[in-house]
């Protein structure tokens, strides 16, 4: 038997960050204030009243990242553009921010690593939100213009194409449960939200194909594993089925199926029936056609499961918001009679449970019922772990031992070749993040990179698992583990 297990050819290893939590320069060339800009002001919203005003500097740092990059192994690398950086205030072109992305993406094919795009990865500007952010419909077409004014930029050089990132992060955890910008408390501006961000998605694949056929054109979905706790108790089901419902279904079916999943609308409406009624209004003929839209990849972003039952824990398990003054909701509007338990497993220090075989299990899922009928490639765009990392030296070089995040990755890179193995398949695997950097209501209280960040001087070091993660890259292989 093999000690060591090889990835599929043409696997591609990535790391992954987004614009407003890395780049800085906040309003440097012209950029506006984004939602986030101006959230992050919000007194307690955000821990120790964090911005990414400097972040991680990667603006004027971008070409040495991208050498860390290289030296990591890097095949492909996903980033995010601010919308308020091209576009500030939604206006106009800005040719400064553009040539920051034009200078990026030059410097990433020089080094040989392919660049993964982004449009939305949360950052709205300010004055679009002010306008009714992705409440109202005029953003969806408001997206799809910067999203050509991009390809126009870099269309000869950039050949895969994400829409958005976890659209349920930027409706319901936004507009519903007031977690993140533009912090509001309302069912059905989570609802219009979602619609809205899935619409101007649709769009946006549907032009970008009318001008090239041969672009990669995707987007990427946060998912989940609901496993109910009582598998027997009607109760308990009914609580995985919301969740799945609320969390997976109500982005995948759109997208796949053409249609909003039939069960949950009936839940939205014993919730807030003129919440319903509102987006039912808001969804015009046509606009589900467009969603489906064919694409090319999903990407999904896994970080770990649920185990959910209808009636509540004897203890509380630890939750993953940021304990902020600032009041906070539940992001599942159909939320009455659902409880969050324990299943015992190690946590990260998100407080989220490290569950790699419920990353096999959703792979397989999503093939089995969305992606495989639909020939479209599947990606692991994001998998990570929060760790409370510290520098240390040893013998004159600084070092970081996150022994935790080592396993971490080595543990869902098995995961993935479990799935890998049932006959998923599964095409890459970007860690989050490259490095560490602003963690939204968290500021830079939680560090996931595998490079370190030294915020005060801005230096980067490379972690154990940074180390690790570009031996696997190496050697194309994970080693076996032992059956326990």
């Amino acid at each position: 038997m093999s000690d060591t297990r090889a990835f599929p050819e043409g696997f591609l290893f990535g790391a992954a960050t987004a614009a407003y939590q890395i780049e800085g320069a906040a309003f440097e060339d012209g950029r506006t204030a984004s939602i986030w800009d101006a959230f992050s002001r919000v007194p307690d919203a955000v821990i120790n009243a964090d911005n990414g005003d400097v972040a991680c500097d990667h603006y004027h740092r971008y070409a040495d990242d991208v050498q860390l990059m290289k030296q990591l192994g890097l095949q492909t690398y996903r980033f995010s553009t601010s919308w308020s950086r091209v576009r500030p205030d939604g206006g106009p072109l800005n040719a400064k921010g553009v040539d920051f992305y034009k200078r990026l993406v030059d410097e990433l094919l020089d080094a040989g690593i392919l660049p993964w795009l982004t449009l939305y990865h949360w950052d709205l500007p300010q004055a679009l939100q002010e306008k009714g952010g992705w409440t109202v419909r005029e953003t969806s077409d408001r997206f799809t213009e910067y999203a050509l004014d991009m390809h126009d930029a870099l269309g000869d050089r950039v050949d895969v194409w994400t829409t958005l990132n976890e659209p349920w992060c930027s409706s319901f955890l936004s507009y519903t449960a007031g977690i993140h910008a533009p912090g509001h408390y309302s069912q059905a501006e989570g609802m219009l939200a979602a619609h809205h961000l899935l619409l101007g998605h649709g769009q946006t694949v549907r032009e970008l194909r009318s001008r090239d056929a041969s672009l990669n054109l995707g987007l990427t979905l946060n998912l989940t594993v609901a496993d109910a706790v009582d598998p027997a108790d009607p109760a308990d089901l009914d609580a995985a089925r919301r969740i799945d419902g609320q969390f997976n279904r109500w982005f995948l079916d759109p997208i796949f199926r053409g249609s909003y999943p039939a069960d949950i609308i009936r839940d939205f409406r014993d919730t807030d029936a003129e919440a319903v009624a509102r987006w039912q209004e808001a969804v015009q003929p046509g606009d589900l056609e467009v969603i489906s839209t064919p694409i090319d990849s999903l990407g999904v972003n896994y970080y770990h499961g649920e185990l959910v039952g209808g009636t509540p824990p004897e203890v509380d398990p630890p939750g993953g918001d940021a304990p902020t003054v600032r009041p906070i909701g539940v992001p599942f509007p159909a939320h009455e009679k659902l409880y969050w338990h324990d299943r015992g497993l190690p946590r990260t220090n998100m407080g989220w449970e490290v569950q790699p075989e419920g990353l096999t299990r959703l792979l397989e899922r999503v093939s089995g019922e969305y992606v495989a009928e639909a020939g479209v490639a599947l990606y692991v765009t994001e998998n990570g772990a929060a760790y409370d990392d510290e520098m240390v030296d040893d013998d004159g070089e600084k070092r970081v031992h996150d022994v935790d995040r080592v396993e971490f990755v080595e543990a869902h890179l098995g995961a993935v070749l479990d799935a890998v193995d049932r006959g998923v398949d599964v095409r890459g695997y970007f860690y989050w993040s490259l490095m560490d950097n602003f963690e939204w209501a968290w500021g830079y209280a939680k560090r996931f990179g595998i490079v370190y960040v030294d915020y005060p001087t801005q230096e980067r070091v490379l972690k154990d698992s940074g180390r690790q993660y570009a031996r696997i890259i190496a050697e194309r292989a994970l080693a076996a583990v032992p059956a326990v």
